[in-house]
């Protein structure tokens, strides 16, 4: 008998959270009206997060788990989870219990009355440094200006998606994924439910400042070309600096001919000015061409050294190539 629920959870050393998690996730399961089966992502961990997981398996039967070969990133693990859901309904959340999984039952709700994406949108992030927040604010914010198209503001991945969704984001080829942006271009009937994100339980935060500024990046490069315009109109303003400044100098050389404008000084900024523009188009547009890249190589998302709790689906055989 398929479950009728697949939550999926990743986790890369959490071994301080895991027995909390489940109590909680368990509590969840056992109040919902049908089947549903618990996929955990070991996303090569060092610790005994692991063996913590082996162990739920083997005392609730629910419980299916997935350990990658090593570490391949919270979106990839993800991505490995949907491939493996088998699930009418999926919801997504994170191990830190930063996601209240008490909130999925109103996310079922919401799908229940007929949407397909159900993605839970902050309002309020306790105990956060005002750094983080704000950061997190004008990202979000910036990114919806900017993307080709509507991705909600103050959502992470915490969500429910229908089967379909499931199925269509599992035909997606992309490398670089970006799991909120995608669910939000698929389209379907979406809506959100709003809580207050609670502080990650035990253990170290996993997300550093350079992991959210890649995940940041990946976000705003894979669903905008607006970067590649920005490096056109640098350029055009470049140039109409560089022509106002040529008119000056040769005005200050007639009227003003000892002026120390007219010297290396104004050559110096002129270079730097110039080589800063370079040097900024250069790096946008290798970040599209790094994604080329990644995409014709056509290796694997991931590659597994554990599966346990489930069958694999014949429709699925592929989606991890």
């Amino acid at each position: 008998m398929l479950p009728k629920y697949s939550l999926i959870i990743p986790v890369y050393n959490e071994e301080a959270t895991i027995p909390a998690l489940y109590d909680r996730v368990s509590a969840v399961m056992n109040r919902l009206d049908d089947v549903a089966e618990l996929i955990l992502i070991n996303d090569g961990s060092k610790d005994r997060s692991l063996h913590l997981i082996r162990e739920l398996h083997d005392q609730d039967s629910r419980v299916c788990y997935l350990s990658l070969a090593r570490n391949f990133g919270h979106q990839i693990a993800v991505t490995a989870g949907l491939n493996y859901a088998r699930g009418r309904v999926v919801v997504i959340l994170d191990a830190d219990l930063q996601d209240p999984p008490e909130l999925i039952p109103e996310l079922i709700n919401q799908w229940q009355q007929g949407y397909q994406v159900v993605y839970a949108q902050r309002t309020q992030r306790r105990k956060e440094s005002w750094f983080k927040r704000f950061t997190a604010y004008l990202f979000y914010r910036l990114l919806k200006q900017l993307a080709d198209v509507d991705i909600p503001i103050d959502t992470g991945d915490f969500c429910l998606i229908d089967r379909q969704i499931v199925d269509l984001l599992n035909a997606m080829p992309e490398r670089n994924r970006y799991i909120r942006g995608l669910r939000s271009w698929v389209g379907f009937r979406q809506t959100a439910v709003k809580f207050e994100r609670d502080p990650r339980f035990a253990g170290e935060v996993k997300y550093s400042f350079h992991k959210s500024l890649g995940l940041a990046i990946n976000g705003l490069v894979s669903f905008s070309k607006v970067p590649l315009r920005i490096s056109t109109y640098v350029g055009l303003f470049a140039a109409f600096v560089a022509i106002v400044m040529m008119i000056l100098v040769f005005y200050w050389r007639v009227a003003y001919p000892a002026s120390p404008l007219t010297g290396l000084t104004t050559i110096v900024v002129a270079i730097f000015f110039l080589g800063a523009v370079q040097l900024l188009s250069i790096g946008i547009l290798g970040e599209y061409i790094g994604r080329i890249y990644e995409e014709v190589k056509n290796r694997p998302l991931y590659t597994l050294s554990e599966v346990a709790g489930f069958e694999r689906l014949s429709s699925q055989a592929d989606y991890s190539n």
